[in-house]
This record gives C-alpha cells, sequence and structure tokens, in this order.
C-alpha cells in the first residue's frame, strides 16, 4: 500500500489497483500536492465538513463516482448534491471490498461551509490488511487510546499544528496513547496560524516512545 500526503489532512491510499483518499482539501490549498481533477478514487473518506477537510470531495465523487463516507449529518448534506454517500455515525463500521472504516470520536467543532452541524470524527482505516488511525482535527483527550486496544494501528496520522488542533506538544502525549508503529504528521503549516517544527516534533516522538515518525512533504509517499 502507497500512503500519498497530498497536504493539510489529505491522503491518497493506494495499491494500484484501488483509490481511496481523505479530506480532499486541495483548490485553496497553497500547499496542495495534486488538482482535483487529476485524482481517481473509488471511495473518499471525511472526518468532518469544514472546508480545508471537505474541500474538493463533491466535484471528485462526480467526477469519478466514489463513494463518499461521512457522518451521517455530513452526509445527507453530500447526497443531496447527487453523490453516493454511506452515513455511519460514531462507532459504525462501513465495510468496503478493499477493507472497512470505522468513525471514532475527535474533540473539535464542525459545521459545513453550508451551515449543517455535525460531530467530527477520525478514521480508522483498514485498507486490505493495513490499519491507519486518520484522527482528523481533535486536541489531546485519553480515548485516543481505544482504537489501538482494538486492533493494532500500522500508521497514525497525527495533527500537529495547533491554534485548530492539538500542537506538536500535545501530539506526542497523543502518539504514546496510540502506539502506532509509524507516524505521520498532518494538519501544519499549510497557513501561519498552524506553522510549527514537525522535526521536532519527530525527535521528541522517537525520544519518548518506540513509534517512528515520518514527515512527508506534500507529494511524498510512505509505503507498508
Amino acid at each position: 500500500m502507497q500512503l500519498r500526503f497530498l497536504g493539510q489532512s489529505a491522503f491518497s491510499l493506494s495499491d494500484g489497483d484501488t483509490a481511496v483518499l481523505t479530506d480532499p482539501f486541495l483548490t485553496g490549498n497553497p500547499r496542495a500536492a495534486a488538482t482535483a481533477g487529476e485524482l481517481d478514487a473509488q471511495a473518499i473518506l471525511l472526518t468532518h465538513g469544514h472546508a480545508d477537510h471537505l474541500g474538493d470531495t463533491v466535484a471528485i465523487a462526480k467526477r469519478t463516482g466514489a463513494t463518499v463516507l461521512a457522518v451521517v449529518e455530513l452526509a445527507h448534506e453530500i447526497g443531496r448534491a447527487g453523490v453516493d454517500v454511506v452515513d455511519p455515525n460514531l462507532g459504525g463500521t462501513i465495510t468496503f471490498d478493499w477493507g472497512s472504516v470505522k468513525l471514532v470520536p475527535a474533540f473539535h467543532t464542525a459545521v459545513s461551509p453550508s451551515g449543517t452541524p455535525h460531530i467530527a470524527a477520525g478514521l480508522v482505516i483498514d485498507f486490505k490488511g493495513t490499519t491507519i488511525y486518520h484522527l482528523g482535527d481533535t486536541c489531546l483527550f485519553s480515548d485516543l487510546a481505544l482504537p489501538g486496544r482494538a486492533r493494532k494501528i500500522d500508521v497514525a496520522l497525527v495533527p500537529i499544528g495547533g491554534h485548530y488542533t492539538m500542537d506538536r506538544h500535545d501530539a506526542v502525549e497523543a502518539v504514546k496513547l496510540i502506539g502506532a508503529e509509524t507516524v505521520i504528521p498532518i494538519h501544519y503549516d499549510t497557513f501561519p496560524p498552524i506553522e510549527t517544527d514537525a522535526q521536532a516534533f519527530k525527535a521528541d516522538v522517537e525520544a519518548q516512545t518506540s513509534s517512528k515518525v515520518v514527515v512527508l512533504a506534500p507529494g511524498e509517499s510512505w509505503s507498508s
């Protein structure tokens, strides 16, 4: 599996046959590694509907026919745009032919650009046997430990930018709770309020835990 960082919280998961996108904020993202028109997807997974996460979801789904997974209220809004959706709530698991996705709690506000209030979530993704925990936008809270009790987390995508999410210092504590083998920092340096030192985060995590941090520039990939 190849996990390609597209900027902010957007990733493409692919094994050559299947492509899955998360939080595809590309248009208007000054650090985006791709345009909305060049990405393929069979599914698009959303942590929540803020503009820097919902992004180009509808345009990509209409072009590719991708199914969009989002928490129920947001899914219903997106479905009214003529997109195929699935609508779990927290704790719900949706199965695909390539794996599954479970919504887990994230502490963060969430209202879509169209005004739909909803709950933010993290995504526990099983992509053909590799488990990815996308924390979405969250502050530090103790329940971040729970997904790793149910299964081994291969890679955790952890926000570090502060201001709108946990900062890099709280993110170190989050990594201790999660226990992932590999950690990839996200949601930083896109805009001035969330600029931070990803290499300092890496050094702190690797000094205090057994997790390994992979810092990806937009466009770079990690492979399992």
